[in-house]
């Protein structure tokens, strides 16, 4: 498998997240002690696993209901108060010592990534209107 073909794989996608969001969260609580970093790795990663699924198919969804400047900020604004919702929720759950350095660069990398789908994906739909 060529890969340029690996990588439009929504599998690997996740895989990346859960590892790269993962880490990160380790290495934020890592002064807390093995235990509770590993387990704030564990939470974030996973959640940024099913959130690279959960964000892109709600924008999806949400999209094509709206017009105008609407249809290019709402979506990724929704999906991404979610996600940020579930994140700080699911840390405070866990009790993850580092909560808000924990969060913030997923948060960062998620809101960047879907403004920049949604509006890439609007413009074409909008492309393919006038056409």
């Amino acid at each position: 498998m060529s890969l340029e073909r690996l990588a439009a794989r929504t599998p690997v996608h996740v895989a990346i997240g859960f590892l790269a969001m993962g880490g990160w969260a380790v290495w934020a609580n890592a002064v807390h002690g093995t235990g509770a970093a590993l387990l704030a790795g564990l939470v974030q990663g996973s959640l940024s696993g099913a959130l690279t699924l959960g964000l892109k198919r709600s924008v999806d969804w949400l999209r094509p209901r709206m017009r105008g400047p609407l249809a290019y900020l709402a979506p990724p604004l929704i999906a991404g108060g979610c996600s940020a919702l579930l994140l700080i929720t699911a840390h405070g759950i866990a009790g993850t010592p580092e909560l808000w350095a924990t969060v913030a660069v997923p948060l960062a990398v998620s809101f960047s990534y879907i403004f920049a789908y949604n509006i890439l994906r609007q413009r074409r739909t909008e492309r393919s209107r006038d056409a």
